[in-house]
């Protein structure tokens, strides 16, 4: 008999109507976006300290860079899906 943690997830998925690939970018995007969302507080919360500001502006370009090629995959992905 399966645990109920393990009957609660049986059937996740079944009905998912998007390939797990496509599944997984939007999740990872989701977590990127908000930290996007976020750094210029974080840059603001710094002031006085250029070290911790530069780590979060470069943190910041670094998840923009990886928002705009997971955007890319996505289209890509969706397209693929379309045709």
């Amino acid at each position: 008999m399966p645990l109920a943690a393990e009957r609660q997830m049986e059937h996740i998925g079944e009905t998912c109507t998007v390939a797990d690939c496509v599944h997984d970018l939007v999740q990872v995007f989701s977590g990127r976006i908000n930290c996007v969302w976020r750094y210029d507080q974080y840059i603001a919360n710094a002031e006085g300290k250029s070290e911790l500001q530069d780590f979060w502006r470069t943190m910041k370009r670094q998840d923009q860079q990886a928002c705009d090629r997971i955007k890319q995959l996505l289209a890509k992905e969706l397209q693929c899906k379309s045709s």
